[in-house]
C-alpha cells in the first residue's frame, strides 16, 4: 500500500478510541486510496498511464484513457470501465456508483468530470467510431481493411482534434 495509506491507517488506529466517526472516515480515505494505487498499477492501469499523454490535451486522466480505450469495443463499455475504476473493490449499489463516478478526483485531487472534460468527451463519442462490429462490416462490405481502418483512422483523428478544441475553448472561457 502507498505511504499515504498506510500513514492514514495508522492515524486511525490511534484515534479510533476517541472519535470513531473520525477514524472511520480516515480509514475509508486509506482503503480509496490503496484502491486506486492497485488498479494504476494492474495491467489495465499501466496501459492507461502509457496511453494518458495522447489524451492529457483533451483533458483525461489514465482512468478516462482507459475507459476512451476500452469504449472502442463499443461505446457502452466506457460506462463500466469508469464505474470499476470509481468504486475499485467496494460493493456498491447502482445510486452508490452514481456518486462515487460523479465525486471522481484525479491524481492531483482535482474533479475528474469537470465541465471542459465532460463536454470534450461528449464531443468524442459524438464523432469516434468506436464499435468493433462496424469496423468488421466496412470490411467485409468493402472486401478490404483499408476503407475500414481509413474510416477508424480519420474518424478517431477527426474526433481527437474537436475534442481538443472543445477542451481548450470551454477552459479558457471558464478561466
Amino acid at each position: 500500500p502507498p505511504a499515504e495509506s498506510i500513514a492514514l491507517r495508522e492515524k486511525a488506529a490511534l484515534i479510533a478510541t476517541t472519535d470513531v466517526e473520525k477514524s472511520e472516515q480516515l480509514e475509508a480515505k486509506a482503503n480509496a486510496i490503496a484502491s486506486t494505487a492497485q488498479l494504476a498499477g494492474s495491467f489495465a492501469g499501466q496501459i492507461g498511464k502509457f496511453v494518458e499523454p495522447v489524451f492529457r490535451p483533451l483533458g483525461y486522466d489514465w482512468k478516462l484513457s482507459i475507459g476512451v480505450m476500452t469504449s472502442f469495443a463499443a461505446r457502452e463499455v466506457f460506462v463500466s470501465t469508469i464505474a470499476v475504476l470509481s468504486t475499485g473493490n467496494d460493493a456498491v449499489e447502482d445510486e452508490g456508483i452514481i456518486h462515487k463516478i460523479k465525486n471522481s478526483k484525479r491524481d492531483d485531487g482535482s474533479p475528474l468530470f469537470d465541465v471542459p472534460t465532460s463536454a470534450s468527451l461528449l464531443v468524442f463519442f459524438v464523432l469516434a467510431m468506436q464499435c468493433l462490429p462496424t469496423i468488421v462490416v466496412t470490411r467485409r462490405e468493402t472486401g478490404s481493411w483499408n476503407w475500414a481502418l481509413l474510416q477508424l483512422g480519420y474518424m478517431t483523428v477527426l474526433a481527437w482534434v474537436f475534442s481538443f478544441a472543445t477542451y481548450s475553448l470551454i477552459g479558457m472561457v471558464m478561466s
